[in-house]
């Protein structure tokens, strides 16, 4: 008799969070990915779609490739993919000088803050004053916003990070798209904090509100869902950014909350006979992925 069967079913029916999986921004870059695929040997993604390996291998099983900046310079006359991440003008002129077709998937909330980001920069440079994005350092999409301002802004990652800041200049905030609007607004705080200890007016801060609102609106949603449970489970790749956040405000509702990238990284030890179990994922979290843990959890 097989241990499984000594000890018996946990009698688990996980419940999936009805608002993770993909953003639409992933979906468009996926969907376009497929489909120019269908008709073509191979694609070639400039960094992986999503940050979550399970996905980048059943895309590659497609023949879509993942490369770097570095492969890009090499290349000539190929069809190159832009994530949802977006990049900077020298992606664009590099593909031009090298002929390269690009599919360009970048999340249209990427488009309009690397947009406000160009104004933003050369309106608090008038005014002598420092560009500021709360965002994770060598983020695509940071690198991406970077880049439309030649690198001239000062990145953010957490409140030791303000020590970096003149608080005697006016300061322009902006955050990455993914980031936690809790966090953001600590940073956005501190700043005022600190802007009064000098004597300096609060409004010397422009804080701009550049979070995605469909991420933003993820995090009271799985905060509720997560307290709901006896056992959460978050599914995510490790290089994530809101998988990582998704998983602290799990942990903030339930310390029972587990982060796996996948299915063989479950411990029935996690689990009690007929735990109220949960699953969520970030936005780069593909909804297969989410069901085939919920059939291995089933089947504990």
């Amino acid at each position: 008799m097989d241990k499984k069967n000594i000890e018996g079913g946990l009698g688990l029916h996980p419940e999936i969070d009805k608002s993770s999986g993909f953003c639409y921004g992933v979906i468009k870059a996926i969907d376009r990915a497929e489909e120019y695929i269908k008709g073509a040997e191979r694609l070639y993604s400039l960094g992986p779609i999503v940050h979550n390996f399970k996905e980048v291998k059943r895309l590659k099983g497609l023949g879509i490739e993942v490369i770097d900046h570095n492969n890009l310079k090499e290349m000539n006359d190929s069809v190159v993919l832009i994530r949802a991440h977006g990049e900077p003008p020298s992606t664009y002129k590099m593909a031009k000088e090298n002929r390269i077709t690009l599919i360009d998937c970048t999340c249209p909330v990427v488009l309009k803050l690397q947009e406000r980001v160009i104004k933003g920069y050369h309106k608090i440079k008038e005014q002598g004053g420092t560009l500021v994005i709360f965002g994770k350092k060598l983020h695509a999409e940071v690198e991406g916003l970077l880049g439309q301002i030649d690198n001239d802004a000062v990145i953010v990652e957490s409140r030791a990070d303000l020590d970096l800041l003149d608080y005697s200049r006016p300061i322009a905030l902006y955050s990455q798209t993914t980031k936690d609007p809790a966090e953001y607004n600590k940073i956005i705080e501190e700043i005022g904090n600190r802007l009064e200890a000098i004597g300096s007016d609060r409004e010397s801060l422009t804080a701009h509100n550049t979070i995605c609102r469909e991420v933003a609106s993820r995090h009271p949603k799985i905060r509720a869902f997560a307290a709901t449970k006896d056992v959460v489970v978050c599914v995510s790749g490790k290089e994530s950014s809101n998988g990582k956040i998704f998983h602290e405000i799990c942990l903030e509702s339930n310390p029972r909350s587990y982060k796996i990238e996948g299915a063989d990284e479950i411990e029935r030890s996690w689990f009690r006979q007929g735990d109220k179990v949960g699953i969520c994922g970030a936005t780069s979290t593909p909804s297969w992925l989410l069901e085939e843990v919920s059939r291995h959890i089933e089947a504990l």
